[in-house]
């Protein structure tokens, strides 16, 4: 999860999220190296009064900086293609689970199993306990087991929801009458935290995601105790 000042990225824990990551770093770069040349020759001609006159209107010149420009875009492009259709990509998931946003909370359904399904809340800060965070905490945690691939199918009830879950790279828009579906998987267990991302009402803050990634033996015996 995030921390005060922090300036980054929250730590990647899905094969998606440190792709998102590499692109970031990769295309930023991109954009240094372009402002840092930009920057060099904006001060070079406020401090300079040579003039190099058959610059002014060269042919070799204008064919660099339309060139140039395309391969950067190209650059750009590519690996951002790739990821994009790597996040559609959906193979033979272990485990479905739905996704209900309502005003103001998530319910989840676990299709495989006959009669799971659950609210979750947001704990109020006054019902806090020591240790938990405030705005974060729910009284269901979504359960889900470890290396394996999870469909998640994301609609509401009532208005335009969005679940967003950052260090895993997911936010997919919960939208009424629609079924959206994304994919998730986990390296390690822990918990990972997440907030409704599209302004949904005056408790649009109130309805947090707390994801629980658990070894597969702990998620079984999780959900028998459930049914």
């Amino acid at each position: 999860m995030a921390h005060p000042f922090q300036l980054g990225f929250q730590d990647a824990t899905s094969p998606i999220m440190e792709e998102l990551l590499h692109f970031h770093d990769h295309t930023l770069m991109i954009v240094f190296l372009i402002s840092s040349l930009v920057l060099y020759i904006i001060s070079l001609m406020l401090t300079t009064k040579l003039t190099h006159t058959n610059t002014m209107d060269a042919q070799e010149v204008e064919t660099i900086w339309t060139v140039l420009p395309a391969i950067i875009l190209i650059l750009i492009a590519l690996p951002s293609l790739r990821i994009l259709y790597m996040m559609d990509e959906i193979n033979n998931p272990s485990l479905t689970v739905k996704t209900m946003g309502h005003q103001w909370y998530w319910s989840y359904e676990y299709t495989d199993y006959e009669d799971l399904t659950f609210d979750s809340y947001m704990i109020p800060t006054q019902d806090l306990k020591p240790g938990e965070l405030r705005l974060l905490e729910v009284d269901n945690r979504l359960v889900l087991p470890m290396e394996m691939t999870i469909r998640m199918l994301i609609s509401s009830e009532d208005v335009l929801h969005s679940w967003a879950v950052p260090s895993l790279g997911l936010k997919t828009d919960a939208i009424p009458g629609r079924l959206n579906q994304t994919t998730l998987m986990s390296h390690r267990p822990g918990l990972f935290f997440g907030q409704c991302s599209e302004i949904c009402g005056s408790n649009h803050s109130f309805m947090p995601i707390v994801i629980e990634m658990v070894p597969l033996k702990t998620f079984e015996n999780w959900s028998l105790s459930m049914l």
